[in-house]
């Protein structure tokens, strides 16, 4: 039987970590805050992050890495984008050395460029075959009810990707493998982006059919990327790329999407961040980063850049939209 080190007591590290639990994988969670694991090993539940649901009581829980990471054959990475480098820093020595590294951050580094596996690769010194990612429409709160999910496990080394797939199946929960990494981790980046530009035009009061453009030419937008770096189309027509953008741009329990409306509403970044317990939505930094790697690669993604504009240079949202609906028009 597998065992399992997820690092980070979020709401999805959390989610994740049911997930093992439940296709009977022995998993324990970090926690950064003693409280928080001491209420999942006592209370079954983390009241921060995930309240009223109600986890399994074969999750452990700590908050000594050394202690989660002891004897784990999948370490899962669960912490926000642009603070896995430096967690990861402290977690490196004491990670085994044919453990499988998994990560669940969607982003790209802003100062770097670099996607996630990258940044793992290089920060615990190894071969990028043991670095999986894990993609897909995965909102955590449905997936800590039980709700029916899939999702995708990418990984160059496949049967790594395998064993993955094998210690987080469950009757609701269902894993497919992949060997574009790419792919994957592009999707995730970028979906959150478009995500905070669904919210923002729903917060101006635009309907339906502005939600579904934005979607759809977002979507152009991330395979683009995509391919450009390396990524195949298919994966960003599949759970990965559409299926997650769709999940995130359309879904209240979105925090990108929630962030976006806010903004679009009015609010400030600050203001918006209060909201929502304090968390800044991914999209946020995401979207400056995943700017300057389109640029770099000569992609053009003006969604992306007007949601950047509006976050980091002060425009308004009305006038980002202005700014998108005046662009020349040509062939789709």
């Amino acid at each position: 039987m597998s065992k399992a080190a997820v690092l980070g007591a979020g709401s999805w590290g959390t989610a994740f970590a049911k997930v093992l639990a439940d296709a009977g994988t022995d998993v324990t969670l970090w926690a950064r805050r003693s409280e928080i694991a001491e209420a999942v090993v006592t209370r079954h539940e983390n009241p921060d992050y995930l309240p009223g649901i109600v986890l399994p009581p074969t999750l452990s829980a700590t908050d000594d890495h050394e202690e989660a990471l002891a004897g784990a054959d999948i370490v899962v990475l669960a912490v926000p984008s642009q603070s896995l480098r430096g967690n990861l820093e402290r977690w490196a020595g004491a990670i085994g050395p044919d453990a499988t590294l998994l990560s669940l951050a969607k982003g790209i580094e802003s100062v770097t460029l670099l996607r996630m596996s990258e940044v793992v690769s290089q920060v615990a010194s190894v071969d990028p075959s043991r670095v999986a990612v894990l993609s897909g429409p995965n909102l955590a709160r449905e997936i800590a009810l039980g709700q029916p999910a899939a999702t995708v496990v990418a990984c160059a080394d496949e049967a790594r990707a395998l064993a993955v797939q094998k210690a987080c199946a469950t009757s609701y929960f269902r894993p497919y493998t992949n060997t574009d990494v790419i792919g994957c981790e592009i999707g995730g980046a970028c979906k959150n982006v478009i995500a905070l530009a669904c919210g923002m035009a729903s917060g101006i009061g635009l309907g339906e059919n502005t939600i579904a453009s934005l979607i759809t030419r977002g979507l152009a937008e991330i395979i683009r990327l995509g391919v450009a770096l390396g990524g195949n189309a298919a994966t960003l027509a599949g759970l990965a790329g559409v299926g997650d953008l769709v999940a995130t741009c359309t879904s209240p329990l979105s925090r990108n999407r929630s962030f976006g409306e806010r903004l679009g509403l009015g609010g400030s970044l600050e203001s918006a961040q209060a909201a929502t317990n304090g968390q800044i939505a991914e999209g946020v930094k995401s979207c400056t980063s995943v700017r300057a790697l389109a640029a770099a690669n000569g992609v053009e993604m003006p969604l992306t850049d007007a949601v950047h504009r509006v976050c980091h240079e002060g425009m308004s949202v009305h006038d980002a939209v202005g700014m998108l609906l005046g662009r020349r028009i040509k062939p789709e």
